[in-house]
Parts: C-alpha cells; sequence; structure tokens
C-alpha cells in the first residue's frame, strides 16, 4: 500500500497539471483530439482532457513586422534595391486558416512583395521611384491583403523604408545635384555683381551731381562776394575798373600763397607780377565782351531766320 501511494500522487500531478493550462495575453492556443481539431482558446486559464487533447501550437495575435528586400530594375535601366517594411497580424477569428492553411507566412508575404515591386518598379524611373515610392507600397499592400486574408492575416501597413540605387548611380545624382547647386550660386553671385556695379554707378551719379551743385554755389557765392566788394569799394570813391583790378589783383595772391603753401602740390607756373592781374581783368573783359557780342549775333540770326520762315508759311 504505501509502494503505490507515491505512485499516486505523481500521477494525480501529472493528471492535474495535463488538464489545466495558460494562454498568455495577445496569443492563441490551438487544441487537438487525438490529432483532430477541437477548439481554440484565448488567454486566461483553460482545461483540456489529458491524455486526450493536446496544445498543437500557438499563434501570437501581435502586429508583427518583415522587412523584404527587392533588388529590381528601374525604366531608364537602373538597377535599385528597395527595402519593403510588411506590418500584419493573425486575425483572431480566422486563427484555424493561419495555423492549418499555411506553414510558413513569412515565406509567402516575401513571395508577393517581389512579384509586385519588380511588376511596378520597372515602370517608373528612378526619380519616379523616389517620388512615388508610396505608390508602390499601396500596390503591395493591396496585393497582400487579398492574398493572405484567406489565410487568416490581416495586411496592416506596408512601407518602402529605403531606396538604394548603385553605388555609381549615386554618385552621378550627388554630381548632378552638386553642378546644379553650383550653378545657382554662380547665378547669385553675378546677380549680386549686378547689383554692386549698379548700386556704384548711382552713387558716382550722385557724387558728381553733389560736386556740380557744390561748384555751381560756391561760384555763385564768389560772384555775390565780387558784387559785395565792387559795391564796397564803389562807396568809397573807387570806380567799378579800378575795384575790379584790386580785386583780381588781390585774388591772384591769394592764389599764389595758397599754392605755395601746400607742400604736396605740383608745379604750377603763373606770373607774379602786379601787372599781371591788370593782364588777366582785361583779357576777361575782352573774352566776355566777345561772347555777349557772339551772343547778340546769334539771336539776330535766330530773329531773321524767323521771320523768313514765317513769310514763307505766308
Amino acid at each position: 500500500m504505501s509502494f503505490f501511494t507515491p505512485i499516486l500522487v505523481l500521477f494525480f500531478i501529472l493528471l492535474l497539471f495535463g488538464t489545466f493550462f495558460v494562454v498568455k495575453q495577445q496569443t492563441s492556443a490551438l487544441v487537438e483530439r487525438f490529432g483532430k481539431f477541437t477548439s481554440t482558446r484565448q488567454s486566461g486559464l483553460q482545461l483540456k482532457i489529458p491524455i486526450i487533447d493536446r496544445i498543437a501550437g500557438r499563434l501570437s495575435l501581435k502586429i508583427q513586422q518583415l522587412d523584404v528586400v527587392v533588388e529590381t530594375k528601374t525604366k531608364d535601366d537602373v538597377f535599385v534595391k528597395l527595402k519593403v517594411s510588411v506590418q500584419y497580424k493573425v486575425i483572431k477569428d480566422k486563427v484555424y486558416d493561419a495555423f492549418y492553411k499555411l506553414d510558413y507566412p513569412q515565406d509567402q508575404i516575401t513571395s508577393y512583395v517581389f512579384d509586385v515591386v519588380r511588376a511596378e518598379v520597372p515602370k517608373m524611373k528612378l526619380d519616379d521611384v523616389f517620388e512615388r515610392k508610396d505608390d508602390v507600397a499601396i500596390a503591395v499592400k493591396s496585393e497582400l491583403n487579398e492574398a493572405m486574408l484567406n489565410y487568416g492575416y490581416d495586411i496592416i501597413k506596408t512601407l518602402v523604408t529605403d531606396i538604394d540605387p548603385d553605388l555609381q548611380v549615386k554618385e552621378a545624382m550627388n554630381r548632378i545635384n552638386a553642378s546644379e547647386r553650383e550653378k545657382v550660386a554662380a547665378q547669385f553671385e553675378g546677380d549680386a555683381q549686378r547689383i554692386l556695379i549698379v548700386e556704384k554707378a548711382k552713387a558716382e551719379a550722385e557724387s558728381k551731381r553733389l560736386q556740380g551743385q557744390g561748384i555751381a554755389d560756391q561760384r555763385r557765392e564768389i560772384a555775390r562776394g565780387l558784387e559785395d566788394s565792387v559795391k564796397v569799394l564803389n562807396n568809397v570813391d573807387i570806380n567799378s575798373q579800378e575795384a575790379s583790378a584790386l580785386i583780381v589783383v588781390t585774388q591772384h595772391y591769394d592764389t599764389l600763397q595758397s599754392v605755395g603753401s601746400e607742400s604736396n602740390s605740383n608745379l604750377i607756373l603763373l606770373p607774379n607780377s602786379p601787372q599781371a592781374g591788370s593782364e588777366m581783368l582785361n583779357n576777361m573783359v575782352a573774352s566776355f565782351t566777345a561772347s555777349n557780342q557772339i551772343g547778340e549775333e546769334m539771336k539776330k540770326a535766330a530773329k531773321e531766320k524767323e521771320a523768313e520762315e514765317g513769310q514763307k508759311t505766308n
């Protein structure tokens, strides 16, 4: 009796452990009886008939991800590698189909991804592959959903996460991009230089205008000063001719003094005798008189021409 007691206790414990089992959260367990599917058990503490029933397998209901790298050729004959990430999960109500209808779901998904990518990418040029990668992802998801739904799998999302052209192609693309940027930079530099030249020319023109205005104002003030000087000299019984000669002589000596005080001035030859001022005054008066005569003759000729044209018109 004492010999069989431990055996019975051990047998009872084995039956107890064979009867109860635990299914984890977000997991489904499939139970078979003599090799035939009987039920699907969800998370929690579950019961089964020991020895008769067995757990055939467990499937995770969590979202899983499969990364597939596909090498294919574009429309412009460039070989490129695309990395497609497929997010999928087992449909809770179709655990039986997912477990019994498909042995290697990842291999099946990989085959469909290869098929769709190699059908879509050869229709596009390399630049279009970068711009329309979402179209490729949508096409893969549509094809996978239609095929894997019958096997109990739901395709949540497909993403084209990487596009890797051949190394030489990437280097060529980088050179093209660099050349394009250098071209734009050169255009901006040219525009900047043109603006500098234009602004410099405007500044010089404004400087010349102001310089001319300053010279005109200076000469105007000099004329006013001379006029005032003549008036002052007239008030002390000095006639206009004598006053003009005196002013010219004074300015002549002022000029000589100004030239002599400059240490770095250029060589200038000027007459320094008092008679020089009188000669300059006489020359200036003669010049003004000749200019006035020429002006009067031009005015007279213009009036005569107008008169002749008026007679012809009548």
